[in-house]
């Protein structure tokens, strides 16, 4: 019996290896549908192959084109593909701020892998010097980041020694930067080099010397860094740090889902039908989850589309793993979500048991807080 290694991808975004992998690695089959009863002629070694081939489908759905990400993305390439400037100008950044579970990070590289491949179908895969031509990288930061640390993720990232000081770090990660004609680089989680206030100085301060120092569109990623003040306070003229940095910084955002008006819920309706397809169950029915879980799981999941895809990921495993081959509520109840969603499940439920809130199109509700006529 030959062994089944499976479909799971594990690598880092953040080294060249892995992000070539995210980049060229190969779109995933969706598994066949299959009945019960054909599910019950499976050997028991063939019914576990299939099984762990749904599980990781379900578990790797996406990136999926909402109008959220198609806006985001349309802003990304107006902002990253203008910067065209020479390397003695400074380029414009980007800044996408948005709450956790807003899928933001999944976005961007989702960006950044279509931007990567277009520009090595339009230059070449090499660079004239003969190095390979790596348009676009990706980096996260961790708790506490300082300039070194931002230097020495960039170089980890190209596997670059990260010995040395900040400068001895900036000089080597610019030569990789120039020879591999990198002309973009995300900064995730930028929130750690600010974690409070008072920091926002010290932060734009950070990222003003990345922008000196590398030629290249700084597309950064965070949560909250607006909140902290990086780009408004600058232009009361308290701080010529913030002032240069909210000049040179353009704040982007994906929202989350809402069902407030007509048009949120159609969008909500569209991505329920559009997962709705992708998912591989036995008992999988047209409007199992648009139809007859679509207030229940707005409310489980507040219109973020991590929470929403988590717990979907979820119920899917406990379907294919109890037999049930199905999500309904009674399934759904027992799958756990993350604290966030579940500590605003209640008042959402709430509404929507009130007929305050609705997630269907073409239902009419009057708004929040105010008594109906």
């Amino acid at each position: 019996m030959e062994p089944f290694e499976g479909d799971d991808r594990q690598y880092s975004p953040t080294r060249l290896p892995g992000w070539m992998q995210e980049v060229y690695g190969p779109d995933r089959v969706q598994p066949k549908h299959h009945t019960q009863a054909q599910l019950a002629d499976f050997s028991p070694r063939n019914l576990l192959v299939y099984n762990d081939k749904r599980e990781v489908w379900h578990a790797n759905i996406g990136p999926i084109d909402t109008p959220q990400l198609l806006s985001l993305h349309e802003s990304l390439a107006e902002i990253v593909e203008s910067n065209r400037q020479d390397g003695d100008k400074t380029k414009p950044a980007a800044l996408v701020d948005a709450y956790p579970g807003l899928g933001k990070s999944t976005a961007v590289r989702a960006y950044g892998r279509a931007l990567f491949r277009k520009q090595v179908a339009l230059r070449g895969e090499t660079t004239p010097s003969g190095d390979r031509r790596v348009p676009i990288i990706y980096i996260a930061l961790s708790g506490n980041t300082q300039i070194r640390g931002l230097n020495a993720a960039i170089c980890r990232f190209y596997g670059l020694p990260v010995t040395g000081d900040a400068d001895t770090l900036a000089e080597r990660a610019v030569d990789a930067v120039l020879s591999m004609k990198t002309s973009a680089i995300v900064i995730d989680d930028i929130h750690f080099l600010a974690r409070a206030r008072s920091n926002s100085v010290r932060m734009a301060n950070q990222l003003k010397y990345l922008s000196n120092v590398f030629p290249v569109t700084l597309i950064y990623v965070g949560v909250g860094v607006q909140r902290r003040g990086v780009l408004r306070e600058g232009f009361s003229g308290r701080e010529t740090e913030l002032a240069q940095f909210g000049r040179r910084t353009t704040p982007l955002t994906l929202p989350p889902f809402q069902v407030e008006d007509e048009l949120g819920r159609q969008q909500w309706q569209t991505l329920l039908k559009t997962v709705e397809q992708k998912l591989v169950l036995a008992e999988k029915y047209t409007g199992m989850l648009a139809r007859d879980l679509s207030d229940y799981l707005y409310a489980r999941s507040t219109g973020h589309f991590a929470s929403l895809m988590s717990l979907i990921n979820r119920g899917c495993l406990r379907a294919i793993r109890t037999g049930h081959e199905r999500l309904d509520k009674d399934l759904m109840d027992q799958v756990k979500n993350d604290a966030a969603a579940e500590e605003a499940r209640k008042e959402l439920e709430s509404a929507i048991e009130a007929g305050l809130l609705t997630s269907r199109p073409g239902q009419h509700t009057p708004k929040r807080g105010r008594k109906s006529a």
